[in-house]
């Protein structure tokens, strides 16, 4: 009798990838009668024009979809076999971040590279993937730190890419598509390029497949057995940071494919790692391949422009979505922040004075000095101060929502790494807006607030509704955080990519920028980060028995459904307000209230407060600083935020145990 656990892989499998080939011949049937494709295949008519699209576009886009699909599924494999992580992806760990920021580097400052634009991809994947080990390697590398650190890696690098793309618009133009996944061809050459170095991966892994089947034993158990760990988590993670450069020099970033196709093989049945190695680059490269044709059948001509990629994310997020439930991923609740983080002491609550003092003297120096023509200058003069007054109350109200809403957030979940940033609740409240934007270009100010509120809402609902089972552990908020933001990265992207005067008039608002703030909008910022403060204050005696769990706060009289609707209410009007100002692209809301406890706030009160002052801090900072750091260029302060607390979180991870 057949194991049903056998057989299921088998079933399931075969009709996911009959359905990419249906998909696809249905496609191809629309350009091409089926009767003439074996001519189009070897020798096309060439007087045929249908004969030649087939031939030189059709057919050799329909093999890049299958050979980029199988080498992602393999890489995530590879990784999640190796690392013992279910999370680990290309994307998770900053490969394909990596391999992205090598290539635009190399594209503007270095073009005779780009020959060999696989090694350049391999050498920024690779040192992506080096820098999130060396800093998880300090916490054991846990599945938790290691995707941690990969995340902020992804997200530091991903805002270096945006910079670029803002500093050289014309250089970088075409990364727009590129950096999304376009997989339109209109020769052989990518197919021949990527089948040898494809090949070989797949002749190496095969040869590692005993090796790698032990992994499953812990680590003592496969050194018992002659194992050399390190050298084959070396060899393991190499060939899959190759066969991700190889794909991303080739046609971008594809995302989600190296997540989910080692995981609905696993979920399909596929126990052994002999099976996931059969199942999964088949699941990958019918997925992809299913994208791809679906692109093309029902964009029509905006096919050629409709980057895959994007779509992948589109859709994979919602897949993803489904599969959380369904991982098998630790369900210990982390321990309240205030416990976990080691404090410097510097005073508590008396360090609050201090930074409200610092915070009106930076205020003071962003108000009046900066440069000029003439280099650096104090200056009183209206017509200067007309401008900066608005967009310093609006770094000011920004950086404040931001901080308070970070703050709500980790003390709601009881986990260190929550933040409007990393949950993607930001991202919500973007496709809020861009919602709004592109439905209704003149929107008044309250009807854009309005709808980024829904968005951060809906996201902040999506989060508890699928952490709550499993007592908020931070492995499945990542994850739904992850496919939240995929799904905004790739409606971005999709966007940009059409090339819609609207979705270029809000590339600089989506990186951060207080260029367009006038003053009413400025003060209005401030006054309701102010009355949100004051808003917050009372609710901390709920702040400080959330992160006790279930029954503590209970039995003390807290209403817990109340409680957290209220405070998700809170955060989810926060970062709306601040993401109209400032964009998506921030680190303030995880950085602000980390640095807090570091300061010795560990009080929810302190620590509401001192997040508060922090996080306006940082962003009138980051505004300063974009302003005069490349003049007359400017650097938008979100996205300077995000560089600075990038860097910041990289500092603080290398240094915590």
């Amino acid at each position: 009798m057949t194991n049903p656990s056998a057989a299921s892989p088998r079933r399931w499998g075969l009709t996911i990838c009959l359905l990419s080939l249906a998909m696809a011949l249905w496609v191809l049937q629309r350009q091409l009668p089926l009767a003439d494709l074996p001519a189009a295949l070897w020798q096309p008519d060439l007087s045929d024009l249908a004969q030649l699209k087939v031939h030189y576009s059709w057919l050799p886009r329909f093999c890049v979809a299958l050979l980029c699909g199988a080498a992602l599924g393999l890489a995530g494999l590879l990784m999640q076999q190796v690392l013992r992580n279910p999370l680990a992806s290309p994307t998770t760990l900053g490969v394909a971040s990596g391999a992205q920021l090598a290539l635009a580097l190399a594209t503007l400052y270095a073009p005779g590279l780009l020959i060999a634009g696989e090694w350049v991809a391999l050498a920024g994947g690779g040192l992506a993937t080096l820098l999130a080990f060396a800093l998880a390697r300090r916490r054991g590398l846990s599945p938790l730190s290691l995707i941690l650190a990969g995340l902020v890696i992804s997200l530091l690098l991903g805002a270096l890419n945006v910079m670029l793309m803002l500093l050289q618009p014309m250089g970088l133009s075409a990364m727009f598509i590129w950096s999304a996944g376009s997989l339109s061809q209109n020769n052989w050459d990518a197919v021949l390029f990527l089948l040898p170095r494809l090949g070989l991966a797949l002749v190496l892994i095969t040869l590692l497949v005993r090796p790698l089947s032990l992994l499953e034993l812990d680590d003592s158990g496969a050194r018992s057995l002659g194992l050399s760990l390190d050298r084959l988590r070396v060899v393991a993670l190499a060939l899959a940071v190759f066969m991700t450069a190889c794909v991303v020099s080739s046609v971008g970033v594809i995302g989600f494919i190296g997540l989910a196709a080692p995981t609905i093989a696993r979920l399909m049945g596929a126990r052994t790692l002999r099976q996931r190695l059969v199942w999964t680059p088949l699941l990958g490269a019918a997925l992809l391949l299913l994208t791809d044709q679906l692109v093309q059948g029902f964009a029509g001509r905006l096919s050629e422009l409709l980057p895959t990629g994007g779509v992948t994310a589109l859709l994979g997020a919602p897949l993803l979505l489904w599969l959380i439930p369904r991982l098998r991923l630790s369900t210990a609740r982390p321990q309240a922040s205030a416990q976990r983080t080691r404090s410097l002491p510097l005073g508590g609550q008396r360090l609050l004075p201090l930074l409200l003092l610092g915070l009106l003297l930076l205020a003071v120096v962003a108000l009046l000095l900066g440069q000029g023509p003439q280099g650096w200058s104090w200056s009183l003069d209206p017509e200067l101060l007309q401008w900066r007054l608005p967009r310093l109350f609006a770094a000011l109200g920004a950086g404040l929502l931001l901080g308070l809403a970070g703050c709500l957030l980790q003390r709601l979940t009881g986990n260190p790494m929550a933040s409007p940033e990393l949950m993607g609740i930001s991202a919500g409240a973007a496709l809020g807006l861009m919602l709004t934007l592109f439905v209704w270009i003149g929107a008044p100010f309250w009807v854009r607030l309005i709808m980024g509120f829904a968005g951060a809402l809906l996201v902040l609902l999506v989060i508890v509704g699928f952490a709550r089972r499993q007592a908020y552990a931070p492995e499945r908020l990542l994850l739904v955080g992850i496919a939240i933001s995929a799904l905004f990265d790739a409606v971005k992207m999709l966007v940009l990519s059409l090339n819609d005067p609207r979705g270029q008039s809000v590339l600089s608002w989506l990186s951060g920028s207080t260029y367009f703030v006038e003053l009413p909008t400025g003060i209005m910022a401030l006054l309701a980060g102010v009355f949100l403060l004051l808003v917050s204050l009372p609710l901390s005696r709920w702040l400080t028995l959330l992160p006790l769990g279930e029954s503590t706060p209970r039995s003390l009289g807290v209403p817990m459904r109340g409680a957290r609707l209220g405070i998700m209410l809170l955060a989810a009007l926060m970062t709306a307000i601040a993401t109209l100002l400032v964009g998506p692209l921030s680190f303030v809301g995880l950085m602000a209230p980390h640095m807090a406890r570091v300061l010795g706030l560990q009080q929810a009160r302190a620590q509401l407060l001192g997040s508060g002052l922090l996080g306006a801090l940082l962003m009138v900072l980051a505004d300063w600083l974009g302003r005069n750091l490349m003049f007359p260029e400017q650097i938008p302060a979100g996205l300077l935020a995000a560089l600075l607390g990038g860097g910041y979180l990289i500092w603080g991870l290398s240094r915590r145990r």
